[in-house]
């Protein structure tokens, strides 16, 4: 994801927010609809000063948000001293050395205030004593039975008494990782659509599924290699023309490990299997 939206971004994204369509914006603020189209679009990069007002009375939020001047909608004159930030935090915020953008999205994710509570209760180790108690009752109680009934390490029950027991930092670990998981799925799949965000399949993966069917391919051995030979590049055999084809044939027919299609007598030739037929004339 990008560190920060455009303007045309902006602009788009707080329209989808209230689920309205262009007409119903243009209807809303009396600027029309082409033009709110184009501003969305970046088509139109000089947007009048009556617009950015408009749309910013009708969003709500502040002029300096529309123009990409500050990252903050609701709140553009808030105190540093009111957030409680310190100093090596803010200079780490306006240093660029991280994605500030996705920090927010973090923080206002709807579980991450129970990150932050499973933290705090790991850090302040507010549940130490209580894991501690309970460790010791399932060891006291092992130990009794060890040396009452010997039954061996492992004895079905011991050895339930013995696994029952906690580690702290494995629990916490876990915790707080499947915390940060749902958070970091949930704002990876808001972001699939993102210019910037990879496509779920690579190119590679594509040519991989394309030699793939070429090689499970039943018919002529030539063909089969020259399916084989165009999907390596990332061609669909299938969709060549049949004067494609028979260039690539041509072309083939050069190599010295690929016999020539044409030299079997009494065969039909790939080229008729392909299925394109002769070219008429």
């Amino acid at each position: 994801m990008q560190i920060s939206l455009t303007i045309p971004e902006r602009l788009k994204d707080l329209r989808v927010e209230r689920h309205l369509t262009l007409e119903q914006l243009a209807e809303a603020t009396g600027i029309s609809k082409s033009a709110l189209g184009k501003y969305e679009t970046g088509e139109n990069k000089d947007i009048s000063p009556y617009s950015i007002v408009e749309l910013a009375k009708f969003y709500e939020v502040s002029t300096d948000y529309l123009l990409a001047r500050a990252e903050t909608k609701n709140h553009p004159n808030t105190d540093l001293h009111d957030l409680h930030l310190s100093d090596d935090m803010i200079a780490l915020l306006k240093s660029g050395k991280i994605n500030n953008r996705l920090l927010c999205e973090m923080a206002t994710h709807k579980d991450f205030q129970r990150l932050m509570v499973d933290m705090e209760i790991f850090v302040d180790r507010i549940a130490d004593m209580r894991i501690k108690d309970t460790n010791a009752v399932l060891d006291a109680t092992r130990r009794q039975v060890m040396e009452k009934y010997n039954p061996g390490e492992n004895d079905l029950y011991v050895r339930t008494l013995e696994l029952a027991q906690i580690n702290e930092d494995d629990y916490f670990s876990h915790v707080v990782h499947n915390d940060m998981d749902g958070i970091m799925r949930d704002i990876r799949d808001a972001h699939q659509k993102d210019a910037l965000t990879a496509d779920a399949e690579t190119p590679a993966a594509e040519v991989q599924k394309q030699l793939e069917t070429a090689m499970s391919y039943e018919g002529s051995e030539e063909e089969k290699k020259a399916r084989v030979f165009l999907a390596s590049l990332g061609i669909d055999y299938d969709t060549l023309t049949p004067e494609e084809f028979v260039t690539q044939i041509n072309i083939l027919k050069k190599s010295k490990h690929l016999k020539s299609p044409y030299s079997q007598r009494g065969k039909a030739s790939p080229y008729q299997k392909h299925g394109k037929g002769k070219k008429k004339r």
